[in-house]
């Protein structure tokens, strides 16, 4: 088995740095819903927001995936709901690995998605 001292430099050096962006994120435990609650619906944020940024890949019409594992569909409310924390850390609040571009929600729909997301996706 290889270890970081057997691997070439580049290779080592790869690995480290993967291993160490999956440890930046934020979960969605650690940005809580307003203690008002939230305005943001599914019907007037939720769905738009998924539309215009993961249907392509996350439909279940999609037509090219792009890779997007098959149990991550966002067809419906629900769907969302049981997804939510995956969601979070990768797209809400400074979560920014998905969508992959080029049309990225600005900051503030990923900071609306984050506040969407913690209060339950309602």
């Amino acid at each position: 088995m290889a270890t970081l001292r057997t691997l070439p430099k580049a290779a080592a050096l790869g690995l480290v740095a993967v291993a160490a962006c999956s440890l930046f994120y934020t979960e969605i435990d650690s940005y809580p819903c307003p203690p008002a609650g939230t305005t943001l619906r599914y019907g007037n944020f939720g769905a738009t927001f998924m539309d215009s940024h993961c249907q392509s890949c996350h439909g279940s019409q999609s037509i090219d995936r792009q890779g997007a594992p098959g149990e991550f569909i966002f067809d419906t409310v629900e769907q969302i709901q049981r997804h939510r924390a995956r969601i979070f850390v990768r797209s809400a609040a400074d979560n920014n690995s998905m969508p992959p571009g080029p049309d990225d929600p600005t900051a503030e729909e990923r900071r609306q998605l984050a506040e969407w997301l913690a209060c339950g996706a309602p």
